[in-house]
């Protein structure tokens, strides 16, 4: 009778010990899961884009220096990015012109013909593999779609194409086009700005 109550508190034991573990794992792995969150660094953050001049469709490129991100986390890159809200300072845009005239043709003839002419502003939507930027821009807010590339899970880069007339900004580009018309001039003595700009964000996310 003894053997056998001492085999029942043993056994016993052993189920309650055994539970506890299996709780302990379950905890570890929620703590696990909760600590590595994906959050965007606006320091490690570019925004570059390319504008086209003359008919063989010359690139200009230039970036925003500056970029501003919501504090905003996620268990993955694209729940990180899903939802997060940015603004763009116009006054951050810079060139590398050697003339040092182009950044401020720019900003005056171009940014400066629009609307709300402090920020670009805007939410990234990231859902089903398929991203876009709510972007806005003169007033107006437009999506503009993008394609994601994603290594190592955090070297984030997205791309896209904005069409100026999406935003109401083509009379922008004529102004523009104005104060650039001979530096615009191809071989054949046309000047022509398009309507199209490539734009390339790239971004790192941090793990909390």
């Amino acid at each position: 009778m003894k053997k056998i109550s001492f085999l029942l508190i043993a056994l016993t034991i052993s189920i309650v010990a055994c539970k506890n573990e299996k709780k302990d794992t379950k905890t570890t792995e929620k703590e696990v899961v909760e600590t590595e969150k994906f959050v965007v660094k606006p320091e490690a953050t570019s925004v570059k884009w390319t504008a086209y001049k003359t008919t063989d469709k010359v690139g200009v490129g230039g970036e925003f220096t500056t970029s501003k991100f919501e504090i905003k986390s996620g268990s993955s890159a694209q729940e990180a990015l899903n939802g997060l809200s940015f603004s763009i300072p116009i006054s951050s845009l810079f060139t590398n012109d050697a003339t040092n005239t182009r950044d401020a043709k720019i900003k005056t003839s171009f940014f400066g013909a629009m609307l709300d002419t402090e920020f670009i502003k805007g939410t990234i939507n990231y859902t089903n593999d398929k991203c876009s930027a709510s972007l806005t821009m003169n007033g107006v807010t437009h999506d503009l779609p993008l394609n994601v590339s994603i290594e190592e899970e955090r070297r984030v880069t997205m791309t896209g194409v904005m069409n100026l007339k999406d935003w109401n900004a083509l009379d922008a580009l004529a102004s523009l086009n104005k104060v650039c018309f001979d530096l615009h001039k191809g071989a054949d003595n046309v000047s022509k700005t398009w309507e199209d700009v490539a734009i390339e964000v790239s971004t790192y996310l941090r793990k909390n």
